[in-house]
């Protein structure tokens, strides 16, 4: 089966044996490398971020941390300033895989880390509960960080999370293939379409739209007011065409599936942009 974007992969012998070599003789320097990173981090991000999930920073920017992470990590590799680069740069120097990963973490929230061969590397931690270490490190068979298995796993992932009620997405049909879910959590998120990680837009391809079909067709329509305010940032070429969004949405999944389109990167790039400029227009929904 195809590897998708920010997949948990399974460890083979070789990053095995690279993670004996390279990093656990390491790991005291690399979690200091860590945290002095997300010092960095926070210095930029704290002052800029608004709060959301019902807090400040860092609430709820797992995802802002983690890829700032990612764009400094990549650069630091190259010329590594410190005994925990140099680890992390010898490691990927021989074939380690160093990946940005996203899941449910221990059946309870949606988390964004890194993937060192067998490693878990966290340096958004703290972002659910503010008192725990900026950063965790552990073996990633023990980290219980798990990739979504399917959209009832979101679902509840996200029920519990985000305290979501999860419908059908009625109301974007061109959008249904890759995005089959509007979610609402009174108080701590708006309505938003879900879910436009790369991993979920993977996930949906994977089977040729076949699971954004029966979500699109089963799952309940959006309440009036719920549907008020997403309609109210959707563009006009975007809008249901008919008074029957559940049906145009499950027709745009066939369309699709037919058309080869989980197959066609450049198709997923246009539905993604047209994602963004909904996005625009509405408060930020993040994964």
């Amino acid at each position: 089966m195809d590897t998708l974007m920010q997949q948990i992969l399974p460890v083979d012998a070789r990053q095995e044996e690279l993670t004996r070599r390279f990093l656990l003789p390491a790991l005291g320097e690399i979690e200091r490398s860590l945290y002095a990173l997300r010092a960095d981090i926070d210095a930029e991000l704290a002052p800029r971020l608004p709060p959301i999930m019902g807090g400040g920073y860092p609430r709820g920017r797992c995802l802002e941390i983690t890829m700032a992470a990612l764009a400094r990590l990549q650069r630091r590799l190259r010329a590594p300033g410190d005994a925990g680069e140099l680890a992390l740069h010898n490691f990927v120097l021989h074939g380690g895989s160093v990946r940005l990963v996203w899941g449910v973490l221990r059946e309870r929230y949606f988390q964004n880390a890194f993937q060192a061969g067998g490693l878990y590397l966290d340096v958004s931690n703290d972002t659910v509960v503010p008192t725990k270490p900026k950063v965790e490190i552990l073996p990633i068979a023990e980290s219980g960080l798990e990739n979504v298995r399917d959209l009832d796993h979101f679902r509840t992932t996200a029920e519990g999370y985000w305290g979501a009620a999860v419908y059908a997405n009625t109301l974007v049909p061109s959008l249904a293939p890759l995005l089959p879910l509007i979610t609402v959590s009174p108080g701590l998120l708006e309505p938003g379409l879900q879910s436009a990680c790369n991993y979920m837009i993977g996930l949906m391809c994977r089977d040729g739209f076949r699971q954004a079909e029966a979500w699109v067709a089963n799952a309940p329509a959006p309440p009036p007011d719920v549907a008020a305010a997403i309609l109210a940032a959707v563009p006009p070429d975007l809008l249901p065409r008919t008074a029957d969004g559940r049906a145009e949405g499950i027709a745009a999944c066939r369309h699709a599936r037919a058309c080869g389109n989980h197959q066609d990167a450049g198709w997923r790039d246009m539905r993604v942009r047209d994602y963004l400029r909904i996005a625009a227009r509405m408060p930020v929904v993040a994964p």
